[in-house]
């Protein structure tokens, strides 16, 4: 006797059985080579969310670049090697195996894709907006062969007109100015169509990093960012840190009305270690336009008189092994003997990093977090503020910068030497999906001047101590938790 289904039964069963294929094959999929606490996540997504999750899981669950941009990382891994071994014929610092924790991280970064740590160095720390702008500004008008220019965000506005002056000045001289920008961060930027009007009016070569248009052809996971900032000139002067090109507004209508400002940390840096930073620039450079620059063999790197401080450049990202940003921050953190202070204003740690906090408090060391009282994005705050209970009660001190500023700097210190800055936060974003620039330097004149801006964002702050943190009403509790499981869909 042959069966009677319905077309409704029929689909019914259908969708019964994919939705069992979907649940096992994920099962077998989601959990390989990723971390436990990731795999977790996506798994509860694709379980309670089967179709959707499924979606979500094709498109953003993967950290890998496709096959070209694999292919043109290994000839970036050459070329960053060149340029390192070029910096290191003005002299190459070999950490005294005495000094275990620094000779430890700077082999373990350089293995995993950082240059060289050099010697010779200045920095000299920027904090206020406007004047680091100013600052970089100024660099450009001195250029003489080539301005080499990157940023997360580029937007011309009336805090950058300047900047985009001392370009269009500079190209009419003669000097070479190519300008690279995150294409998802700009296209989402207010006047991104103004901008690029200004970058075709003033002549300077520029390109989009890692943009989505499958109409072009081009096409990778849609989450992935190029974080760096960074400036390079003529491989003499260059700047790096946490400062987008932008007015401290955003130029956003909601950041307007609540009156929100940024708080940004740029450093200035003469000598070897500016090579290093250009290097990452050609890097991104070729990997988008397919253009291999060859400005820097021509020059030796420079000298700056007095120059003291040790510095390692450490480009991170999904085409470096093992993230190594996180590998580098941990090992540091592991290193510490009295003091860590941290400044990050994404801090959503990895287990790794929370241990190693945990552990150092545990060992007497004294742990200090500077974060912002208010949130620019709801999630990453909620799921920020899911690890203060769990850090306070291990002995973390947190400092909440007051509104209505948003602390964006990132940067920390161990012990009174060792100091790392640059775009990177410590937050699983920053470790897995973005494309990062760090500079550790081994100096205690750079620690404390490092120090002195600690001071003034503590001035600015107010602790948050446990019994406070204990009063939040549990619906807060509810969507820190919530946040905090989603920010570990990667």
């Amino acid at each position: 006797m042959l069966l009677d289904f319905t077309l409704p039964q029929v689909w019914a069963g259908l969708v019964f059985t994919l939705d069992l294929i979907i649940r096992i094959g994920a099962i077998f999929i989601v959990p390989r080579n990723r971390r436990p606490t990731s795999g977790m996540a996506w798994l509860l997504a694709i379980f309670f969310m089967p179709f959707i999750g499924t979606i979500l899981f094709l498109v953003i669950g993967s950290r890998r670049l496709p096959k070209s941009r694999r292919r043109k990382q290994a000839e970036v891994d050459r070329l960053i090697a060149d340029i390192s071994a070029r910096a290191a014929t003005v002299e190459e610092v070999r950490p005294d195996i005495h000094d275990s924790a620094l000779f430890n991280v700077v082999s373990l970064s350089k293995n995993l894709g950082a240059l060289s740590l050099v010697g010779h160095n200045t920095a000299t720390l920027h904090r206020d907006y406007v004047e680091s702008i100013e600052q970089m500004a100024q660099a450009v008008r001195e250029a003489e062969h080539y301005v080499h220019v990157q940023f997360y965000i580029f937007s011309f506005d009336k805090t950058t007109k300047d900047f985009f002056q001392a370009m269009q000045d500079a190209v009419a001289r003669g000097v070479k100015v190519r300008v690279l920008l995150d294409y998802i961060a700009s296209i989402r930027t207010a006047g991104n169509s103004k901008t690029i009007r200004q970058f075709e009016r003033i002549g300077v070569q520029w390109s989009y990093m890692l943009p989505v248009r499958p109409w072009r052809g081009e096409y990778q996971r849609p989450d992935l960012r190029n974080h760096r900032k960074l400036l390079v000139v003529d491989g003499r002067v260059g700047f790096m840190g946490s400062q987008n090109m932008i007015d401290d507004s955003y130029n956003k209508k909601s950041n307007i009305r609540r009156g929100l400002h940024w708080r940004d940390l740029m450093t200035r840096l003469e000598g070897p270690v500016v090579y290093g930073l250009n290097a990452v620039f050609l890097s991104d450079w070729y990997a988008e336009t397919n253009e291999l620059i060859t400005d820097w063999a021509h020059q030796a790197p420079q000298v700056p008189k007095g120059g003291k401080l040790q510095c390692q450049i450490v480009p991170s990202g999904p085409g470096f092994v093992g993230e190594n940003n996180l590998q580098m921050f941990v090992s540091l953190l592991y290193s510490a003997r009295n003091r860590i202070s941290i400044t990050s204003p994404y801090f959503v740690p990895d287990e790794s990093i929370l241990y190693a906090l945990i552990a150092a408090t545990a060992r007497g060391v004294e742990v200090e977090l500077f974060v912002s009282e208010i949130g620019d994005q709801a999630l990453v705050f909620h799921a920020q503020r899911s690890y203060y209970e769990e850090i306070l009660r291990a002995g973390v001190r947190i400092f909440m910068y007051k509104p209505p500023y948003i602390l964006h700097s990132k940067h920390f210190t161990i012990d009174d030497h060792i100091a790392v800055i640059g775009s990177s936060n410590m937050d699983q974003r920053s470790f897995s999906l973005n494309m990062e620039v760090s500079m550790m330097v081994h100096g205690k004149s750079f620690v404390k001047d490092l120090d002195g801006i600690t001071d003034y964002y503590r001035e600015n702050s107010r602790e948050l101590t446990l019994g406070e943190w204990m009063k939040q009403p549990l619906r807060s509790t509810l969507l820190d938790n919530l946040a905090r499981l989603t920010s570990a869909l990667q």
